[in-house]
């Protein structure tokens, strides 16, 4: 045996792993893939461009236009009380805007007044001419008590002091705040939404999805399967014969009826792909444990008395958790392929949530046009995040293989 064969090495499995995973340019490109999407679904409500929640501002008047499209846009300001919003509706949803979006093809001044053009798209404009007070479009309607109507009148006064202000004022901070020459990067969709922001929300969905569905099924999948390997006899009977009962319904099949029973919602969605994920899972748990439970170290946990509680969770489950983090990574692809599925056929997270399979079942009809795109794009996304998990997943098995240490480095 050679000089190298005989050093020890110092450092733990995960360390040797971790450096194994490093060297492998497909992973780090899946994991930097994982981390920005999941970045763009924690942080997507302040950073996408529509942050309205579920990023569904719709604007009819500017449906299914081209990538890089720009116009101008006049916020009025809304006159419905407020809603207050939780922290977590503000990241998971967006928050409410209080302004209203109109597309304007031009726009004037008439003393206390703008008057703006809708833009209707056409190659003739002729859009509606539509009149708005200066201040109903900065301010809401309880901060203008007083609304005279004179073309001539050179401040906007309150009494009590609420409010005094300028004409002249006005319009500058309508033309610096409430104009805005908005560009759509990827154009938007039939209803007039911007397709970059339905796109980020649609991450939202997927990675929860796959979160919660993998940590449902890991739950289930891992007790059922340490229990069956460990002890064996009718326990092992049975749960076998629930796991193949389970494993021979197809997997989509199961899913829909799950959906059906439990409700079409967003949390209903993520019981129903944990639910059907558990037994592959637990049939590698299983297989895993038959092996472990017979080592020496387990027979000296017996004999020092430890309950089987202690040694299934603390002595045997972590010695099996390779295999099953490498399931994990592919069990999260599966799952963003079937919410995908499910919100095609309409039984998913519901509209107006924005979901990438939804996406495609909404612009189908498109894909023979010179609008493919708008089915296109959402399809490139599931295909993006799908590869990526399936890469990372590929990776962890070969950097958890601790027989491979002709590759590691001497300590």
């Amino acid at each position: 045996m050679s000089k190298e064969k005989k050093e020890i090495y110092s450092k733990s499995l995960s360390y040797h792993a971790w450096q194994r995973l490093k060297k492998n340019k497909l992973a780090l490109f899946g994991i930097s893939i994982i981390c920005l999407a999941t970045l763009v679904a924690v942080i997507g409500p302040i950073i996408r461009p529509d942050s309205t929640p579920k990023a569904n501002d719709q604007i009819l008047e500017i449906t299914t236009k081209k990538p890089g499209f720009t116009v101008d846009i006049l916020h009025v300001r809304k006159n419905g009380e407020s809603e207050k919003t939780s922290l977590w509706s503000k990241f998971s949803n967006g928050v409410e805007t209080g302004y209203k979006s109109l597309p304007i093809y031009d726009y004037s001044f008439e003393g206390s007044n703008i008057v703006v053009e809708k833009y209707t798209g056409g190659d003739v404009n002729n859009g509606q001419i539509l009149k708005f007070n200066l201040a109903d479009v900065v301010y809401p309607l309880d901060h203008n008590e007083v609304a005279q109507s004179s073309q001539n009148l050179e401040f906007y006064s309150v009494e009590d002091g609420k409010l005094s202000i300028s004409i002249d004022d006005l319009k500058k901070e309508i033309i610096s705040n409430n104009i805005e020459a908005k560009k759509f990067y990827l154009g938007t969709d039939k209803y007039g939404r911007d397709m970059l922001s339905r796109l980020m929300a649609g991450t939202w969905i997927s990675l929860s999805v796959g979160f919660i569905s993998v940590f449902i099924s890991l739950f289930i999948g891992i007790s059922l399967g340490a229990l069956a390997g460990y002890f064996r006899g009718w326990v092992d009977d049975v749960i076998m014969w629930v796991i193949n009962v389970v494993w021979s319904i197809p997997t989509l099949l199961l899913v829909i009826a799950i959906t059906l029973a439990l409700g079409k919602d967003f949390w209903q969605v993520f019981v129903a792909v944990g639910l059907t994920m558990w037994v592959e899972v637990a049939r590698v748990v299983r297989g895993q444990v038959l092996s472990i439970r017979e080592k020496e170290f387990v027979e000296a946990g017996r004999a020092l008395g430890f309950t089987n509680g202690r040694i299934i969770f603390r002595h045997i489950i972590p010695n099996v958790l390779g295999p099953v983090i490498v399931i994990s990574a592919i069990n999260f692809a599966a799952a963003i392929l079937i919410e995908a599925g499910l919100s095609y056929l309409g039984i998913g997270a519901q509209p107006p949530q924005a979901t990438w399979g939804k996406m495609i079942s909404e612009h189908k009809g498109y894909i023979i046009t010179g609008d493919a795109y708008l089915a296109v794009l959402p399809g490139i996304a599931i295909i993006i995040m799908v590869l990526a998990f399936v890469l990372v997943g590929n990776a962890l098995r070969d950097a958890l293989d601790s027989k491979s240490v002709d590759d590691l480095p001497a300590v």
